[in-house]
């Protein structure tokens, strides 16, 4: 009886201490193996390395947010591509107020894909969702695709740089 205690304990704990590490901290629920930044201090990094910057904008409260956080999170692709860009999460309050960060409406969850000049790439966006959501994100794989095309189309001449 003791050992079935002690095993129960030790999957509460792995439970608690799972949810703690992905809902709090930088990551705000989405990750904390992602090296995340702020939306200022990413644009500036951005802007000195020539990386793009990818910027996930949600909210606490919302629904789909909290779907899709964990998909996110536990990412092993989304993470190994994250290594070619400058990630960025804006959660409640921290949401920039710009219209650009709007391209086609303020719904959440929304990604969007930036250049090293701080312009919105509104060419990369989920291919496979609602024409009229396209920067609306339900699972890492739709995110991976984008990824994938925004690292084709915004990492070329960053990445023949580096080999000098």
């Amino acid at each position: 009886m003791a050992g079935y205690s002690s095993c129960l304990m030790v999957a509460f704990l792995f439970v608690f201490v799972q949810k703690a590490w992905t809902a709090g901290g930088a990551g705000n629920g989405l990750g904390e193996l992602y090296e995340w930044h702020t939306l200022e201090e990413g644009l500036q990094i951005s802007q000195k390395t020539g990386k793009p910057l990818m910027l996930i904008i949600h909210k606490s409260w919302c629904g789909a947010c909290k779907a899709f956080k964990p998909k996110f999170a536990e990412s092993a692709a989304a993470l190994e591509l994250s290594k070619h860009f400058v990630m960025v999460n804006t959660m409640d309050k921290e949401e920039p107020k710009e219209s650009k960060y709007e391209p086609d409406g303020g719904y959440i969850p929304r990604i969007l894909f930036i250049d090293s000049k701080g312009d919105v790439r509104p060419e990369i966006y989920n291919k496979n969702g609602n024409p009229e959501y396209k920067f609306f994100y339900h699972d890492d794989k739709s995110v991976v695709e984008s990824m994938k095309q925004a690292k084709e189309l915004l990492t070329a001449h960053t990445d023949r740089g580096n080999e000098l």
